[in-house]
């Protein structure tokens, strides 16, 4: 990731931060202790990287564009909680997965919690069309790892098939970030 793009948002990604940490409060704590150890275990975060520097680049970023950006942070987080189960992975950028250190149920019952938080906030952000938008996405994205398990370990797999699970599961999050606008970018853009 170039440092100079990160940088030019630099102050908005770290409230972007600060609302991943407020959002992942909770009275249950093994939700705390879960949603913290991701938290911790870092990543590069480019999806909101690219709803802030979108909304930057289309005029200026402010509260709702901050918020958004932890949506789409908490819908790939628990995408990632859930696809850790399903592959049976044991580790995530060096650390062990939160399926590792905790087991496979709390691992999807907070990834369960960590999508409706996400959904949570965006009916904060008072966007219908929004949150429509985002329900058809994420409901895209689950259908494309539904069809990645079909076809796990299937020699037959074809590559038409093989691409429309990676449209299901990355393009439509990527066209979700990039069409933001049409939803909470000002109005003059």
């Amino acid at each position: 990731m170039d440092v100079t793009f990160k940088s030019s948002v630099a102050a908005e990604f770290a409230q972007v931060d600060d609302v991943i940490v407020e959002l992942l409060k909770s009275d249950v704590e093994m939700v705390e202790n879960i949603g913290h150890y991701i938290v911790r275990a870092g990543g590069k975060r480019m999806r909101p990287l690219l709803v802030l520097l979108s909304a930057k680049a289309l005029g200026g970023v402010n509260s709702a564009h901050i918020r958004f950006a932890a949506v789409v942070e908490f819908i790939h987080t628990a995408t990632l909680l859930h696809d850790d189960v399903v592959d049976l992975s044991t580790l995530r950028r060096g650390m062990p997965t939160a399926n590792a250190a905790f087991g496979n149920a709390p691992s999807v019952l907070v990834g369960d919690f960590i999508y409706t938080r996400a959904f949570q906030l965006m009916v904060e952000l008072n966007n219908m069309p929004l949150l429509a938008h985002m329900a058809e996405t994420t409901n895209t994205i689950a259908a494309g790892e539904v069809m990645q398990l079909v076809h796990a370990g299937d020699p037959d797999t074809q590559a038409e098939q093989y691409q429309e699970i990676i449209r299901r599961k990355t393009a439509a999050t990527v066209c979700c970030r990039l069409l933001w606008r049409r939803a909470i970018a000002p109005k003059s853009c």
